[in-house]
C-alpha cells in the first residue's frame, strides 16, 4: 500500500484507518494517520483552545530528539516512537470500552495497531524499556505544559504526580497545519526506510511543506 499524496495540493482519496482487528503494516496510511491525530482533540476536547493529538506528537518528539545522553540513531528512534505513541488511537477513535472484558479487548487491539505501525515506519515492535521510561516522562513534562497554557494551570482529575512543564509555550495549531507539521516530521525521523517502502512520496513531502509554510 502507498500512502497517497496529501496536503495543499493532494490528489486522490487517503487510506484512512478502518478496521482495528486486522491491521496490518500494509495497511498503515501515514498520510491519513497524520490527519486523523490532527484532527483529534487532546483530552477529549476539554480544553480552552483546540490542540491535536498530532501537535502534542510532534511537540514530544521534538522535545526527545533535543534530549542529550543519547546518540544519534538512539535519539532518532525514540523519537519517531513519541511521533507515532498515538497511533492506536486512529483505529480505537470513539470506541469506549463499557467493561473490564472491553478493556482488555481494547488493550489487545492498541498492542496490535502499534506493532503494525511501529513495523512500517521502520521501528522494532519492542521499546527499551529505559527509552520508554525517558518517553513517558517527557510526554508527562508536555502534558503538564499543556495544562498550563491551555488549561490556566489546572491539573485535571486522576492526573497522578505533578510533573515539570516544558518550558516552551503550548499553542493551538490548525489542524491541516498540524498534519502537515506531524508528516514532515515524520518523513525527517524515518528517512530512507519510509521513502523505501513507499509510504511518503515526493509530491507528498511537498505538498505538506508547502501547506506548513502557508
Amino acid at each position: 500500500m502507498t500512502a497517497k499524496p496529501s496536503g495543499a495540493d493532494a490528489q486522490g482519496p487517503l487510506t484512512w484507518p478502518d478496521d482495528p482487528e486486522t491491521v496490518t503494516a500494509d495497511d498503515v496510511d501515514f498520510a491519513a494517520l497524520a490527519h486523523v491525530l490532527a484532527n483529534t482533540c487532546r483530552r477529549g476536547g476539554c480544553l480552552r483552545q483546540y490542540h491535536s493529538v498530532a501537535a502534542h506528537a510532534v511537540i514530544v518528539s521534538e522535545e526527545i530528539e533535543a534530549l542529550d545522553g543519547l546518540g544519534d540513531d538512539d535519539r532518532r528512534r525514540l523519537a519517531l516512537h513519541a511521533l507515532i505513541a498515538n497511533a492506536p488511537s486512529a483505529w480505537l477513535r470513539g470506541r469506549l470500552p463499557d467493561s473490564q472484558r472491553a478493556a482488555e479487548r481494547s488493550g489487545k487491539l492498541a498492542t496490535g495497531i502499534e506493532t503494525a505501525v511501529r513495523e512500517a515506519a521502520g521501528l522494532d515492535a519492542v521499546i527499551d524499556e529505559e527509552q520508554a521510561e525517558l518517553l513517558k516522562f517527557v510526554t508527562r513534562m508536555a502534558a503538564a505544559a499543556e495544562s498550563r497554557d491551555l488549561l490556566d494551570g489546572d491539573v485535571p482529575v486522576g492526573a497522578g504526580v505533578a510533573f515539570p512543564p516544558l518550558k516552551r509555550r503550548i499553542r493551538s495549531l490548525p489542524p491541516d497545519k498540524a498534519a502537515a507539521a506531524w508528516l514532515i516530521r515524520f518523513r525527517a525521523l524515518a528517512g530512507p526506510e519510509a521513502e523505501r517502502r513507499g509510504r511518503l512520496s515526493r509530491t507528498e513531502e511537498s505538498g505538506q511543506a508547502d501547506a506548513a509554510q502557508a
